[in-house]
């Protein structure tokens, strides 16, 4: 079935925006803004039934916590393709609002509620994402990365560097968003908060998403916004854990947009980089 048609189908009219990008990736997901007789909605199209399955028992165990998605319907065609259908939670995203100290304090409300969400219903996992898992996993980023030294363009001695950094301190897993960037807190005209995309949700130590927001929204939002996110949070976190904790970010996404795109645009992950030099350079002068 042609994704276009099915989303043009369930408006008025056939109008409807497309909201994920051109540079799409084979299994990955299609969003489009919709107008229907009760105003504008958001239709995801999954580009596989397990992103679906994940999302929606993701939303189903965490259901009553404010700052959600509305879940309006769901629904299969042609036995393959899986959608849901979302009410709009606005045009705006935390990234795309500077130094927006409200919605920010409003977004680490949102957070906290998750990570205080026992976290029985949300999975089946024994034990989650933990320090062993986290100190593992963070020299296989590294092994990784190396493979795409060419690609992405770092030095030798980088690399060498970031291996020499502590694994950052996780606490014990708690329900946790794990990709929780700027752009997936949505804002909209009354101002009113909503993280989405839970396709990923598991159990994992809050310090990863604390510090992947507070890290991207310095960066996209500015200072005072992480400041106010983590007021909103109720919690602070450690300068050099939080540099810590950065390496790994930035390694991960590194990994993830050197498998994931077929670019050999150095700039693209010229910032990435930047930030992983910075990172790595105050967390090996404090170990």
């Amino acid at each position: 079935m042609e994704v276009i048609k099915l989303a043009e189908r369930m408006s008025v009219g056939g109008r409807i925006q497309e909201l994920t990008s051109a540079e799409r990736l084979l299994g990955t997901n299609r969003v489009f803004r919709i107008w229907t007789t009760s105003g504008t909605r958001i239709l995801k199209v999954y580009g596989t039934p397990a992103r679906e399955r994940r999302e929606s028992h993701s939303l189903e165990a965490l259901a009553g916590i404010e700052g959600l998605p509305e879940v309006v319907d769901t629904g299969v065609e042609d036995s393959t393709v899986h959608w849901t259908l979302f009410g709009d939670s606005g045009q705006w995203n935390i990234g795309a609002l500077p130094e927006s100290a409200r919605t920010a304090r409003k977004a680490g409300a949102i957070l906290r509620a998750v990570h205080e969400t026992s976290p029985n219903p949300l999975s089946n996992l024994s034990r989650g994402i933990d320090q062993e898992w986290v100190s593992v996993d963070f020299m296989s980023t590294f092994r990784r990365l190396e493979r795409y030294r060419g690609k992405i363009g770092y030095s030798a001695e980088l690399l060498e560097q970031a291996r020499r950094v502590r694994p950052p301190f996780a606490s014990e897993p708690r329900v946790a968003h794990t990709n929780t960037i700027p752009e997936n807190f949505l804002v909209n005209d009354e101002g009113s908060v909503t993280l989405i995309n839970w396709e990923w949700a598991t159990l994992a130590p809050p310090e990863w998403d604390l510090t992947k927001s507070l890290w991207l929204m310095n960066l996209k939002a500015g200072p005072d916004a992480a400041i106010a996110f983590e007021d909103g949070y109720g919690r602070s976190i450690d300068p050099i854990q939080l540099d810590r904790w950065i390496v790994y970010h930035a390694s991960m996404m590194l990994v993830f947009e050197a498998e994931s795109t077929l670019r050999q645009d150095r700039y693209a992950y010229e910032y990435l980089v930047d930030e992983l030099q910075r990172a790595v350079t105050s967390s090996t002068s404090a170990n």
